[in-house]
């Protein structure tokens, strides 16, 4: 299926994870040629590449997971109330293989550029294996975490011992018995990663730029009762989702916390506590908008923290004070404070006493402090939202490139299209809830929308469709409202707003209304003719 051969795709979809594994399968229902390339050796996209010890999702495996299909959703018994990254690469694999979609997949194959051509409106994609494929629409399911950044430290190049990513572990792991082992990173990889370094290392070196709000997990093996409530409530539990701002179930509580008194204050917050996870942050509706609110909030989670941590100057350290919970990313965590209770296990504050750099080794401070490390671990986040569309040299009408129509930021329609770049989608992009919100489920939502948009093209006799300025500019602005509405630019070098990345444009990504007035709004523009949308 390539262009020397002279046949023309349907699609081309980039990236093997749940969005590209599920547009392969829906495409294939409709009768569709599809293919999708993926740069990876195996499917599952960042579930595949982030195999570092202590990698979970925070959201709960019952909810994360597809819901097109009542025979997988009964077939397939997830082990753990927030399930490890070998059982979700299980998963989806699982998933690829009972719908026998591995003869759809181009593993090894990484995209180097996407061409539209005007006069037969179809896309010319380019491998960096020399290989070339021509399809009638592009979609691009490349993950809004996928791009990896790697530190900008002098020396780091001089490390002589082993340098181990998050983002591309070991697939074979790696023994850190007795070996001193440095970590820079406490998002949400690093605070996953650091109680599981601690038993296996002989002493744990942590490098913190920025503290974290954590959650607990209160992590636990799923009980057959459990799962099997589940499955009676599946489809009235789905839809249910829809109707909520991040398309799962958090039992969100719908009042202020302006309205409550400061004991009902403490019983909410008390008892989310308990149950923990991300549904902590939706005991009250107004946590990210009203500073007060937040404030309660926010001081209640640095008392709770600071009762984990027994020494008061790694606490000190350790608990955010300086930005709202919420504007960074919330992480869930399983004992990550109490990790640095071990005797083993030191903290460095790189904000106060930054690295001036790395040596052949360890690391050297800016204060003349050197640590000696056996092995050195970067879990320093990604070029979010935007970093893997940007890599690929993406060439729509008249020669316009993406990486240039987004140069002051990312500029989409509903985060489905691009203005001047026809029959491209993408899945899950900047402008769409995406990281907001359960990514299984919202790709599944992007995809099924793509699919239904392809079908009614085929059915009315036209070609292409593709997003009208107009449209594109309002939304954007849309988005920037209602993100300004919130307290989530005040997140310290938030990866939202592409502040971890030296020179990116602050812009906030994703879209803070909710999935519910997302997909509202979405299906109201598409049952108008499909409103902002130009189609030929």
């Amino acid at each position: 299926m390539d262009e020397q051969s002279g046949v023309i795709l349907d699609a081309i979809i980039v990236g093997a994870g749940f969005g590209g594994i599920y547009a392969l399968h829906r495409m294939r229902q409709m009768g569709l040629k599809a293919q999708v390339i993926e740069a990876g050796s195996g499917i599952g996209g960042t579930w595949f590449w982030n195999r570092y010890p202590g990698a979970r999702c925070d959201i709960e495996s019952m909810q994360y997971s597809y819901s097109f299909s009542e025979e997988i959703q009964n077939e397939w018994t997830w082990s753990e109330l927030y399930a490890t990254q070998p059982e979700i690469l299980a998963y989806i694999n699982f998933v690829a293989d009972k719908l026998g979609l591995r003869d759809g997949l181009k593993l090894n194959t990484r995209v180097l550029a996407a061409t539209f051509d005007e006069d037969r409106a179809v896309w010319t994609v380019t491998c960096d294996d020399g290989s070339t494929r021509r399809a009638r629409f592009c979609v691009m399911a490349t993950g809004c975490l996928s791009i990896p950044l790697a530190p900008n430290i002098p020396g780091i190049e001089n490390f002589e011992g082993p340098l181990l990513r998050t983002s591309d572990w070991p697939a074979e792991g790696i023994d850190l018995s007795g070996q001193t082992v440095g970590i820079i990173g406490t998002g949400s990889s690093g605070i996953q990663l650091t109680p599981a370094l601690a038993p296996q290392a002989g002493r744990l070196v942590v490098y913190q730029r920025t503290p974290n709000y954590a959650i607990p997990a209160h992590n636990r093996p799923i009980d057959e009762k459990y799962v099997r409530t589940w499955r009676a409530q599946y489809p009235k539990r789905r839809a249910a989702a829809r109707m909520t701002r991040n398309n799962t179930l958090n039992n969100a509580g719908y009042r202020t916390g302006a309205e409550v008194t400061e004991d009902q204050f403490r019983t909410e917050m008390e008892s989310r506590w308990a149950i923990g996870g991300i549904a902590f942050m939706y005991g009250f509706s107004d946590i990210t908008s009203n500073p007060e609110t937040n404030h309660r909030v926010s001081e209640f989670v640095r008392e709770k923290l600071a009762e984990k941590i027994d020494d008061p100057a790694v606490a000190e350290t350790l608990i955010p004070k300086d930005y709202p919970i919420g504007a960074k990313r919330i992480c869930v965590d399983s004992n990550y404070y109490e990790t640095f209770n071990r005797d083993n296990v030191e903290l460095r504050d790189i904000q106060r006493t930054p690295i001036e750099a790395v040596t052949a080794s360890g690391i050297r401070l800016a204060d003349g402090q050197e640590d000696r490390l056996d092995v050195l671990v970067l879990a320093t986040g990604f070029d979010a939202m935007t970093g893997a569309l940007k890599r690929i040299d993406i060439t729509g009408r008249a020669g316009r490139k993406l990486v240039d129509e987004w140069e002051a930021g990312p500029l989409t329609y509903f985060g489905l299209g691009v203005a001047h770049f026809p029959n491209m989608f993408i899945v899950a992009g900047p402008g769409s809830p995406s990281v907001f919100s359960n990514m299984v489920t919202s790709a599944e939502q992007h995809v099924d929308w793509i699919c239904d948009t392809i079908r009614h093209l085929d059915a009315v006799g036209r070609s292409s469709i593709e997003v009208t300025e107009d449209a594109q500019d309002a939304w954007v602005r849309h988005v920037n409202e209602v993100a300004d509405a919130t307290l989530m630019f005040e997140g310290k070098n938030s990866w939202y707003i592409g502040a971890n990345v030296p020179g990116k444009p602050r812009v906030f990504m994703p879209y803070l209304g909710g999935v519910a007035d997302y997909l509202a709004a979405l299906e109201d523009a598409t049952r108008d003719g499909y409103r902002g949308f130009q189609i030929a």
